[in-house]
């Protein structure tokens, strides 16, 4: 089904996908068994290779279809139906993904002093690796210098690719608790590494 794109909310609730999924029952059916269908089709093509594979798609659109359908007054018409319900759809199967990846992960080996970080690539040349080397030597010695225990922990987690979502789940904490220890840990590792003359970019390169 295509639908032309509405730009306020006054058109949204005027929407065929709306008016549909609030219609009666046997309309309000067929619509789910569409939207069904049609995000399976894109979950299955966008997200098969994600962390390896191996994950649910059907499981994760019957939990976003009740998403989508709690949630349809927020729905503002400033893109096409088809494209907040996929929107909404793909960020609950990320998050799920994400925490089936790190499921069997130990939060215990992030809260190790002294923890190291691996540096990537080995097609590189000698003065490279060096280089990068003592960007990541640097970036050590600042979590160790400057940042307190718990902004330590939250550190070596993220750059070890763990969420914020994962890291706030195995220790019990508050999400938006989590997002500010880091916040604040990169605002210091930030202004330390611009005061080694290492810029961002630079360092990303190093666990690239």
């Amino acid at each position: 089904m295509s639908e032309p794109v509405r730009t306020n909310e006054a058109s949204a609730a005027t929407d065929p996908w709306i008016q549909r999924l609030v219609g009666d029952p046997d309309v309000r059916d067929s619509a789910l068994e569409e939207l069904r269908l049609f995000l399976l089709r894109g979950l299955t093509k966008s997200m098969a290779s994600r962390y390896g594979g191996g994950y649910s798609a059907e499981d994760v659109v019957q939990e976003a279809l009740v998403k989508i359908m709690n949630s349809l007054d927020q729905f503002a018409g400033r893109s096409r139906f088809t494209t907040w319900a996929m929107t909404v759809a793909t960020r609950m199967g990320i998050s799920e993904m994400r925490r089936k990846h790190y499921e069997d992960v130990s939060i215990e080996a992030f809260k190790t002093e002294g923890a190291t970080f691996e540096v990537a690539s080995e097609e590189t040349s000698a003065s490279d690796g060096l280089d990068r080397r003592w960007m990541v030597t640097k970036l050590q010695s600042l979590i160790e210098d400057s940042l307190s225990e718990k902004q330590r922990f939250a550190v070596r987690a993220t750059l070890e690719g763990l969420p914020v979502e994962v890291i706030a789940e195995k220790t019990g904490a508050n999400r938006n608790a989590i997002y500010k220890l880091v916040h604040d840990a990169r605002t210091k590792l930030r202004s330390g590494l611009e005061s080694a003359g290492i810029s961002a970019d630079e360092l990303s390169i190093a666990f690239a």
